[in-house]
């Protein structure tokens, strides 16, 4: 009797920790889906049209691509998304007022 018993029990253990495992596997997936949702209200969308001049941050990172075309030697090439910036033609930069500082007093 002894034997069945401890059978019993051995079974509802290993089926208790299977339904702890499955809890953790299902609150772990809760919670990347919230990061995500999270993370992804945060990434501002950017909208290009063809034919805009676009500035390209080189890195070896590819989340997504765009296909874009170099104006001096017309090659086309896939680069991600993120990398590309609006480039602004006519973009003036603002002077910079300088200061100058003196000598603290002891």
């Amino acid at each position: 009797m002894e034997m069945e018993s401890a059978g019993k029990s051995r079974k509802l253990d290993i089926q208790e920790l299977e339904e702890i495992r499955n809890d953790a596997y299902e609150n772990c997936r809760v919670y990347k889906e919230k990061k995500k949702a999270f993370h992804d209200k945060l990434i501002t969308r950017k909208q290009f049209s063809t034919g805009q001049k676009v500035l390209l941050y080189d890195s070896t990172l590819k989340i997504f691509a765009v296909e874009i075309q170099s104006e001096e030697t017309r090659k086309c090439f896939k680069v991600n998304g993120q990398q590309l910036k609006p480039f602004y033609e006519n973009f003036q930069m603002h002077t910079v007022e300088e200061i100058a500082l003196e000598e603290p007093r002891i």
